[in-house]
């Protein structure tokens, strides 16, 4: 027999677990589609989206399921006529024996002479993706936050960084608080052939 008291309980549960629950998970959520620069970092100025457009090689990176188990990995940037830039991931899944890509759109966050941009790989969520470092003098390396710490990515024209270019880079993240123990070396030996 279900008493009073069961049901005021079952009630007290509901609105003092689960609400409080759920809004943790919503926040989760909206935080995963964040587009903002994490605090204390800030993004390049200077920038220019056509000398940033075509390929890059993914150097290193910090893990996220998205990308995980890919090698090779490369990202193509192209300038779209409504000013959005259309992104082709792609990387070589060693368990699967096989290529895999990811198409996607980004359009800037305000000034498109800020690094600031949303990119989109899955409909309307969007992530941000904010260059903190770049060879403003030639654009051959560029380093990628997203709207978090977790979020990392060191680009380069070339399937092979210059050490000395490289370690300022590992330098700059270390010293900007990023999780570097769980930076990803990507192999890159099948685009070097």
């Amino acid at each position: 027999m279900v008493t009073g008291d069961f049901i005021m309980h079952t009630e007290y549960n509901r609105v003092f677990f689960v609400r409080p629950l759920m809004a943790v998970l919503l926040a989760g959520m909206l935080a995963a589609c964040s587009t903002s620069v994490p605090d204390g970092l800030t993004v390049v100025e200077n920038f220019d989206i056509n000398r940033y457009t075509g390929r890059w090689y993914e150097i290193a990176r910090l893990d996220h399921r998205f990308e995980r188990g890919l090698s090779n990995v490369t990202a193509d940037y192209e300038l779209q006529e409504d000013n959005s830039v259309r992104v082709l991931n792609r990387g070589y899944n060693e368990e699967e024996q096989q290529w895999e890509e990811a198409e996607g759109r980004a359009r800037f966050l305000g000034d498109p002479d800020r690094g600031s941009l949303e990119v989109s790989f899955f409909g309307p969520f969007y992530g941000g993706y904010h260059i903190i470092a770049l060879d403003h003098d030639n654009y051959q390396w560029a380093m990628i936050s997203g709207a978090t710490r977790g979020y990392l990515w060191i680009l380069a024209r070339e399937p092979m960084l210059e050490d000395e270019i490289y370690q300022t880079l590992l330098a700059q993240a270390r010293a900007s608080d990023f999780p570097m123990d769980e930076l990803i070396e990507v192999d890159q030996q099948r685009n070097m052939q």
